[in-house]
């Protein structure tokens, strides 16, 4: 099922509260920027945890390299977020439904990537 057809069922299902289009994209922004928060402190969890390994891996001479292929790591996705929801807003291109969309995808994968994260941050 693609994300439209997901948010469609999301949207038949919503409280009542969330009558407008206008109600329903500013409750798709407040869910990003929820997804937002949260995967900025996961990142600075995770982040300082790769620091951390790079300091204490003295037998590569410096460490591996760990907290550089994160940081790059967080800009290139963060660039392919942005791009795949401009990808999905476009299904509905000039409507009123296109904001909404946008910020749905990316609270989706935003709180995807905090999970990942939060993954990378226990692994050896």
């Amino acid at each position: 099922m693609n994300r439209l057809v997901s948010l469609a069922v999301l949207l038949l299902a919503a409280p009542a509260s969330a009558q407008t289009q206008t109600e329903m994209t500013i409750s798709a922004g407040a869910a990003y920027a929820k997804a937002d928060a949260a995967m900025t402190a996961q990142w600075k969890v995770t982040f300082a945890r790769m620091k951390a390994r790079d300091a204490a891996d003295i037998s590569r001479g410096g460490g591996f390299g760990y907290a550089a292929a994160l940081l790059e790591s967080q800009r290139a996705w963060l660039k392919f977020r942005d791009a795949q929801c401009v990808i999905e807003g476009g299904e509905v291109a000039g409507g009123s439904m296109q904001p909404m969309v946008i910020a749905a995808c990316k609270a989706d994968l935003t709180k995807q990537r905090t999970t990942q994260l939060h993954e990378l941050e226990w692994r050896n």
